[in-house]
């Protein structure tokens, strides 16, 4: 029924809009309420054509509800009232159709059209008209696409037509026979220029590439000669071959007077080497990596044909060359026939090197509040190679309800961070030419965590050596764990939880022994990111305790009563791991968007472990998984918790789906909102006994996915986001009767409703 009142209230609001929307239109005037571009050709891609329109109807949120109109016709006609003026200001006037704008729309169509190659292409307008209001509809006849005849090239340069036509022309652009388009022609433009950037280069200008067409309306031919001119650099100098440059040195600058960076530094993050031929994806690959470096706040590239010379005095912005320093490969090199000296000189302004950051917080777990704070210290320079070290402190405390039978009723927390990165590949022998091909990143990190709860004290180690590094495209980046360790202690558990759960012949006993237990994770891992925009694809593989099952086999370790090899007297983990989340991001207009999200994980225990870590196993519902469950709530499977205090241990799998939509859009100002549906859950791979219902099959998997649905409310500020989601659950898997089976037809709030507040999207 929840549904069905939403579908009505979305209706009901749809339709007063629309009665309401006319208020403010004039007697001769019209509403335009929809414009769409239709095409007698199925071929034409009209989607694309949209931008032409010159003239939009109203906004609507989520694509259909146009509320901001319906808040500006809820005003009255006296301005002098503050809560018209209010109303007028939140909301959008309506939008009456221009003609004079409807005529510029046509002539924008028509043009992009025969931009295409339909060089016969014709546009009308045709306005439906109901009442006040009118549905506009652009109707594109292109006629026939015209072919690309004959190419012909007069390059005026000697030089660039000797490189044109020994390679350029062979590796691709413009074809004979292919169909022609004037926007075809600016690609090539464009790919022409670029091309000529990459061997020298710097100053040659697309106009200096134009185009003469000839066509034939009876045939539909198009006969295309493409001419390059000489080079001028201004109107006193005589017409000349288009210079070319090679680097003849490189020089460095800082404002402070003194380089921020050391000489390895700065010649493994600088692409542009002397005696190579000038090319511009050098120089903006320089750019790239000076900026990903901690020590540098900005950095500037200066290119001159004579060599710089010392500044002054340091008021001057480029302040003093490092005339003293050497770096390997930007000495000047031996001049090249035929090409032009270039010295390039890189300007790196420092950042301020140490900082210290007070962060305080606030804790609400299942009701119990509490504060933490951290304090957080970081050097960003510390080698002189950018190496940045952070040094993080951490405190919490929380004051834990409804415990009975414990001596302590507060749940304290202390935590200790090191982390030293380096912005390279930390890796003996490796060469400088290897590391400047890379943008690479190694990180060391060593963590100590004291948890001191009611029921139990814990104790982590952490010590992690990790290499991240991103392809040339900047799209593809990677991350290698070469090894990641953890060592978790439990150096006291309190009486009454040992008797109520460890000690205990109920169903908990085995998964809970394995996670109270003092426990070592070694593993490696492999992840690999692709990010363009509008796909986005992760993939992560992790494997914990091979080597050491390898070591225990040869050397012969000992084992624990339950028949697991120690080292260094404590258990450790073997699993495989393997993750993937994808989403797709889809522009429906300038407001609204949907983004579909994939993610499926499967951990397989083995050898050494019959049971996954606590810390490795998949949990369903909370904030970025299926929002009609709280955190912990939901699985594995038809699993049902009944015991809150430690359900969140049970209520965790081996295997974990989540698929989500969401429908995304603008509302105003800096708030935005969001529709969505999820479905997911987690499952075992094994059929444990302390978690019936749980052992994932194909057979039951239709059967046990939890959907829910709902809505959120966002605050973009951009460098951050604040949501707040509201998810209500539609399908229940771990259900006892037929009406919690399926609470989208029989809704009860306080039941089936989560509220969630967090920081960032959920994919």
């Amino acid at each position: 029924m929840y549904i069905v009142y939403s579908v009505v209230v979305l209706l009901s609001m749809q339709s007063f809009m629309s009665c309401n929307s006319t208020k403010f239109v004039g007697e001769d005037e019209l509403l335009l309420t929809h414009s769409r571009v239709t095409s007698t050709d199925s071929a034409i891609p009209v989607g694309t054509l949209a931008q032409y329109v010159k003239q939009s109807p109203n906004t609507k949120w989520f694509s259909f509800l146009k509320v901001p109109l319906a808040i500006y016709s809820m005003s009255g006609t006296d301005t002098t009232r503050r809560v018209n003026r209010l109303l007028r200001k939140w909301g959008e006037a309506p939008v009456v159709l221009d003609t004079v704008m409807q005529q510029q729309s046509i002539v924008s169509l028509r043009q992009a059209i025969r931009n295409s190659g339909y060089l016969d292409a014709e546009v009308t307008a045709r306005n439906t008209v109901k009442g006040k209001k009118v549905k506009v509809n652009y109707v594109v006849t292109p006629g026939p696409r015209y072919t690309l005849r004959h190419l012909t090239y007069n390059i005026a340069d000697s030089v660039i037509d000797s490189l044109l036509r020994s390679s350029y022309l062979h590796e691709g652009g413009l074809r004979v026979g292919t169909p022609f388009s004037v926007n075809a022609l600016y690609e090539e433009r464009s790919r022409i220029t670029n091309w000529l950037s990459e061997r020298g280069y710097l100053y040659f200008n697309k106009e200096a590439i134009t185009f003469h067409v000839d066509s034939s309306r009876q045939e539909h031919l198009a006969d295309v000669n493409m001419n390059i001119g000489l080079y001028r650099r201004s109107s006193s100098e005589p017409l000349a071959n288009h210079p070319r440059y090679y680097i003849h040195g490189v020089t460095y600058h800082s404002p402070s007077g003194e380089l921020p960076l050391r000489a390895r530094t700065l010649d493994i993050n600088t692409l542009l080497r002397a005696g190579d031929t000038y090319c511009e994806s050098n120089v903006q690959r320089t750019y790239s990596r000076f900026s990903r470096l901690g020590a540098i706040r900005s950095t500037n590239i200066r290119f001159s044909e004579t060599p710089p010379t010392l500044a002054s005095s340091l008021s001057v912005q480029t302040a003093v060359v490092a005339d003293s320093l050497t770096v390997r490969g930007t000495e000047s090199a031996t001049p090249i026939s035929g090409m032009r000296p270039l010295y390039a000189d890189i300007m790196l302004s420092q950042r301020k090197t140490h900082s210290i950051q007070l962060q305080p917080e606030g804790t609400n777990t299942a009701g119990d509040f509490g504060a933490a704070m951290s304090v957080t210290y970081e050097n960003r320079n510390v080698f002189g190679g950018s190496e940045t070290f952070t040094l993080q402190a951490r405190g919490a405390f929380e004051a834990i309800k409804g415990l009975e039978g414990y001596q302590r009723d507060n749940y304290v927390e202390y935590s200790f961070e090191g982390k030293l990165a380096f912005p390279e590949f930390v890796i003996p022998g490796i060469s400088r030419n290897f590391q400047r091909r890379h943008s690479a990143r190694t990180e060391l990190l060593l963590s100590y965590n004291r948890q001191n709860r009611p029921e139990f004290h814990r104790r982590v180690f952490t010590g992690t050596w990790r290499y991240r590094w991103q392809a040339s495209s900047g799209s593809v980046g990677y991350q290698y764990d070469f090894l990641d360790l953890n060592y978790v202690s439990m150096p006291w558990i309190s009486d009454t939880f040992k008797h109520d759960y460890l000690d205990s012949s109920t169903n908990r006993n085995a998964i809970l022994r394995y996670n109270y237990e003092n426990l070592l994770i070694m593993k490696m891992g492999f992840g690999f990111t692709y990010n363009d925009g509008r796909h986005f694809l992760k993939v992560n593989v992790e494997t914990a305790g091979n080597t050491l099952a390898g070591a225990a086999h040869l050397f012969k370790f000992s084992k624990n009563d339950e028949g697991q090899y120690k080292f260094a007297l404590v258990a450790f983990a073997q699993y495989a791991k393997v993750d993937a989340d994808y989403t797709r991001l889809f522009t429906l207009d300038h407001r609204n968007s949907l983004a579909l999200h994939a993610r499926i994980g499967v951990a397989v225990p083995y050898g050494n472990s019959s049971i996954l870590p606590f810390e490795k196993r998949y949990f369903s519902g909370g904030a970025n998984s299926v929002r009609g469950w709280s955190v912990r709530e939901l699985g594995p499977g038809r699993y049902r918790g009944s015991d809150g205090r430690i359900d969140f241990i049970n209520q965790t799998g081996d295997m974990r789906i989540d698929l989500n939509a969401e429908l995304r859009t603008n509302l105003f100002w800096k708030f935005q909102g969001a529709l969505f549906i999820d479905a997911g859950n987690v499952w075992t791979l094994r059929d444990y006994a302390d978690q019936p219902g749980g052992v994932f099959t194909l057979r039951s998997l239709y059967d046990e996915m939890a959907v829910a649905y709902g809505m959120g409310l966002r605050l973009n500020f951009n460098y951050f986001l604040l949501r707040l989601d509201l998810g209500m659950k539609a399908v229940n898997p771990n259900y006892t009767t037929s009406r919690e089976h399926f609470p989208i037809t029989h809704p009860n709030f306080s039941r089936d409703y989560a509220l969630h507040f967090a920081v960032g999207l959920p994919f």
